[in-house]
């Protein structure tokens, strides 16, 4: 496979320097490819374990568009890099249960592409990978930067309404008060429908509000996952297995004494300590299915970061995984990821499907890579706009964790907290 090495400040033009020209016009240039997915890091060097500054695929040498784990496990023998998406509904092969709320987004449960042309940036040296390497980095060059600035008014609308949402929320309470559940994630749906947008002006104008270290813009065809996602789902790196669950969030302030002030409500806040350590718990277990005996152990517990919109609450875990085991069991055995579900995980989701409207589709799926050597990374679905240009529909999810000390109308605040950058976006 042809390889070269890209002077990335050789992009820098007035005003910009050369990173974020490179960025722009990888993005536009994704345009001319029916399958493409950039992930990019945003530069968040102080979240543990990241690797790669920006890893980007661009067209497909082949493609798997399956509901099934074993397809993916076929096509991972391979031996080659692969980029793409597993829905959150293929918890239904997983498990026994079932996903017949209304779907009008149709993504299918996972997709992977082998791509022809692969953008590494790491340590701070760009490399083009792909035998038309060459005549991408030519046609990249020559791409104008130019981005819609004006959307259309786009009419969103919530699948249901604000008492709805805490009448829901107070069932829901019920149940963990009768010690069905200790923790269930709720989501609601906004959508919009005879939406007709430029995907990529919508992403970059969600990047300059949202950086977020997990961003991903996802091209399959006629659908699109543009993501601000500040959550890690699964890291495999040689025998080392990572998840970082979010839990716990808290809105920015206003100054530097403020934002100090609200991290500190943070990481004292009872409520969000109960919800972070439980899904810490989940993870653990779900890790001890393929850890080598003894090496589950919690890195970081209750970190705070600082994003544009919120801080978060997260928590590193980690094991070691004997080099034989196949990474499509790794993630088959940690999927769906437990801080978009609740505990115990498989009661939580029979809940999830009873009591909200919509199929999640690829919200609270996840979204990343697989390597030649059956190393991976994976983000968590979440911050992001899912469209399908075929039938023009256009939809977000926000939700958050219900525990016993919730209270449904700051939940419901919470939610509308996590959708801001969105709402914003769309002109709402």
């Amino acid at each position: 496979m042809a390889s070269l090495q890209v002077e990335i400040a050789s992009f820098s033009n007035a005003g910009n320097n050369g990173l974020s020209v490179f960025k722009d016009k990888l993005l536009i240039l994704s345009n001319n490819y029916n399958h493409s997915v950039i992930l990019d890091s945003n530069q968040y060097t102080h979240i543990p374990h990241q690797e790669y500054e920006l890893l980007a695929g661009f067209g497909a040498k082949s493609i798997l568009t399956s509901n099934n784990f074993s397809d993916l496990e076929t096509l991972h023998k391979k031996k080659t890099w692969l980029f793409g998406f597993l829905s959150y509904d293929l918890k239904n092969q997983l498990e026994d249960l079932k996903s017949e709320n209304f779907d009008k987004l149709e993504f299918p449960g996972l997709s992977f592409f082998e791509p022809e042309v692969l953008v590494k940036i790491k340590d701070g040296i760009c490399t083009l990978e792909g035998d038309s390497s060459a005549a991408f980095l030519s046609e990249l060059r020559n791409v104008q930067i130019e981005f819609s600035l004006a959307l259309k008014p786009i009419n969103i609308q919530s699948r249901i309404s604000k008492e709805k949402y805490i009448k829901q929320v107070l069932q829901l309470l019920n149940h963990i008060q009768l010690g069905d559940i200790f923790e269930v994630n709720f989501c609601q749906e906004y959508f919009a429908e005879k939406v007709e947008l430029d995907p990529v002006s919508v992403y970059h104008s969600l990047k300059k509000i949202s950086k977020t270290p997990f961003a991903s813009y996802l091209k399959f065809g006629d659908k699109y996952c543009l993501c601000a996602s500040p959550e890690r789902f699964i890291k495999k790196k040689s025998t080392e297995v990572i998840s970082q669950p979010i839990k716990g969030t808290i809105k920015r302030g206003f100054s530097e004494q403020l934002d100090e002030e609200l991290k500190t409500t943070l990481l004292n806040n009872k409520k969000e300590i109960s919800e972070n350590i439980m899904i810490v718990d989940l993870v653990r277990n779900d890790f001890s299915k393929i850890a080598a005996k003894g090496s589950v152990e919690v890195e970081e517990l209750l970190g705070i970061y600082t994003f544009p919109q919120v801080h978060q609450m997260i928590s590193t875990v980690k094991c070691e995984v004997e080099l034989e085991l196949s990474s499509i069991d790794i993630i088959k055995s940690c999927f769906p990821m437990g801080s978009m579900t609740g505990a115990p995980k498989v009661r939580a989701m029979k809940l999830i499907e009873q009591y909200e409207s919509t199929k999640r589709s690829l919200y609270s799926g996840a979204i990343g890579y697989i390597d030649p050597l059956g190393d991976f990374d994976f983000n968590v679905v979440i911050r992001s706009l899912l469209y399908n240009s075929k039938n023009n529909y256009l939809s977000f999810s926000v939700g958050g964790a219900i525990t016993h000390g919730s209270t449904p109308e700051l939940e419901y605040q919470e939610s509308l907290l996590k959708a801001k950058a969105i709402f914003e976006v769309l002109g709402n």
